[in-house]
């Protein structure tokens, strides 16, 4: 296994994550179904370029505002975009129940999302994460990367600040 581990601002995946709670429950409390279709492209686009969905906004607001700063943890990021392009799908997925008035189904998979930030923001802990490195202990084709040394999967690893 590639045991590399690369420098992963934790400060912006918790903007991400942030992001994501507010977005879908302001869609939810307006019944807005295109913001929930609008957070699964965000994060289908992040996951596909690798870096959190709503990361402009902690680059280009919060960090330059001092509002947030940089966390900056020796981890894979690997677990991570897992985590964010499973979200888009359930979002996506979600949002597809809803434009076929299936509400119910629709808004109980944005809650989900919902949920599982909350858990990760509050808690530390990634569900995504989890899976991933589980998947990699199980040796599923494409999943390569082991949790960092003394992190249990799924939580955030230790380490000291760098912020440069």
């Amino acid at each position: 296994m590639d045991e590399q581990l690369k420098k992963v601002d934790h400060t912006a995946l918790v903007i991400n994550q942030l992001t994501v709670i507010v977005l879908n429950m302001l869609a939810f409390i307006l019944d807005q179904p295109w913001l929930a279709l609008f957070v699964g492209l965000a994060l289908l686009a992040g996951t596909i370029i690798g870096k959190p969905g709503f990361a402009f906004l902690y680059r280009f607001i919060f960090k330059p505002l001092g509002i947030a700063k940089p966390h900056v943890l020796a981890d894979n990021p690997e677990p991570h975009q897992f985590a964010q392009g499973f979200g888009s799908v359930v979002m996506l997925t979600g949002a597809a129940f809803l434009s076929g008035g299936f509400d119910i189904a629709g808004w109980g998979l944005v809650w989900l999302v919902i949920a599982l930030a909350a858990l990760n923001v509050f808690a530390g802990f990634c569900v995504g994460c989890f899976v991933y490195y589980w998947l990699t202990r199980l040796k599923a084709p494409g999943f390569s990367k082991s949790p960092p040394e003394g992190a249990y999967p799924g939580r955030r690893p230790k380490g000291a600040d760098d912020e440069s």
